[in-house]
């Protein structure tokens, strides 16, 4: 069976943040991830995470500010992007125990075209990376779809693996969100074959799930994710799959999938 993660930043909003953790624990999770940490102080997190007997297993680097998602291909914003994963993403991956902190690239500057970001992309990403290997931490890069996230540097699963290759750091991979793959690309099948195999020279380190186009539960929509998960087992990965979707309703009235999959039923996701 996959190692699901719940994502807390969208499942559990029923509760206040630091009381997700023990929600997600009582459902059966043994990982969680979350978007971004730090509204709250790392030590009260790590506090939670600890009572709830969980792994962190993903945060993302500070986006910027407002609306902005992501600093790190921006040109002109070096300094911001650097102060920030210094001050705040390696520090709070420290305290959480997290070996993974997704670097997100950001919105193309209105007058550039993207292939003028790039290489601010991988010199931030190859900087970056040299700070975090010491400290055992994987950086990720995602592909987000142009739908949900208009202008966004980083679209399709072939960009962020050359990327990832043009860096060369050993702790950069990429975050193949299913969900965003699917709106984008579609031939999912043939894209977890190719990427998850071991031969394959960048590696993704890392999976999230959400049923297309709503974003809900990975239990409708337009994936069969019975296929799909089933797959990943084939496919002898032994990564994270993170639980990314905004539930139709309360979190827990919405786990049916999860615990079909826990008892080993598989092909009963639908």
């Amino acid at each position: 069976m996959p190692r699901f993660a719940a994502n807390l930043s969208l499942l559990y909003t029923e509760w206040d943040f630091p009381a997700r953790f023990e929600a997600a624990a009582a459902d059966g999770f043994t990982g969680v991830e979350c978007q971004f940490p730090y509204a709250f102080p790392a030590a009260t997190l790590a506090t939670a995470l600890a009572h709830a007997g969980l792994q962190q297993v993903l945060i993302n680097a500070p986006p910027g500010v407002g609306d902005e998602r992501g600093l790190a291909a921006l040109p002109g914003r070096q300094a911001d992007f650097r102060r920030g994963f210094l001050d705040q993403a390696l520090p709070y991956a420290q305290a959480l125990a997290c070996p993974r902190l997704h670097v997100m690239a950001g919105l193309i500057p209105a007058g550039l075209e993207r292939a003028a970001l790039q290489p601010t992309f991988i010199e931030n990403l190859a900087w970056a990376a040299e700070q975090a290997a010491p400290l055992g931490i994987t950086l990720l890069i995602e592909p987000l779809n142009g739908r949900d996230v208009p202008g966004y540097f980083l679209n399709r699963q072939d960009h962020a693996h050359e990327i990832v290759a043009a860096v060369g750091a050993p702790n950069l991979a990429v975050q193949m969100d299913l969900y965003h793959a699917q709106i984008v690309e579609g031939d999912l099948s043939a894209k977890l074959q190719r990427y998850l195999d071991p031969a394959h020279p960048t590696p993704v380190g890392h999976l999230q799930v959400a049923s297309v186009p709503a974003r809900h539960e990975p239990d409708a929509g337009e994936l069969d994710f019975g296929h799909l998960f089933t797959l990943i087992d084939v496919l002898g990965w032994d990564g994270w799959v993170g639980a990314e979707y905004r539930p139709r309703g309360a979190t827990r009235d919405g786990l049916g999938w999860f615990a079909r999959w826990r008892q080993g039923i598989g092909q009963g996701s639908r």
